[in-house]
């Protein structure tokens, strides 16, 4: 749950690296609360405003420690627009993602896991 919050305290700042680990943990607790939020409105029938309010909430912070990541392995925030194209982009990102850190400093910043 720390990492989640971390990422929601910063959830402005697309400067830095961000690890593996704060990205994936951030988007698994993420995909937990959204499915717990649509579960509870596909329940009790309650129109998908619980759900849309968190998703507009933390798309900012998504984007932000996105962007960190890809800083992380080397590569500009930018590449996060690849995942618009169908499939294949998406895939693409996914690998980026995965990837491990720079080992040393880069034009981002000094490495997250020192």
């Amino acid at each position: 749950m720390q990492w989640y919050l971390k990422v929601l305290k910063n959830y402005i700042v697309f400067k830095g690296r961000a690890r593996r680990k704060e990205y994936w943990m951030f988007f698994l607790i993420d995909l937990i609360i959204s499915t717990i939020l649509e579960r509870i409105e596909t329940v009790g029938e309650f129109d998908p405003l619980l759900s849309v309010s968190y998703h507009l909430a933390t798309l900012l912070p998504y984007f932000a420690v996105a962007t960190r990541r890809l800083h992380d392995t080397g590569r500009s925030g930018w590449w996060f627009l690849i995942g618009l194209i169908p499939i294949i982009g998406i895939i693409i990102l996914i690998v980026f993602l995965c990837q491990d850190s720079e080992p040393n400093s880069n034009k981002y910043g000094s490495n997250p896991k020192h």
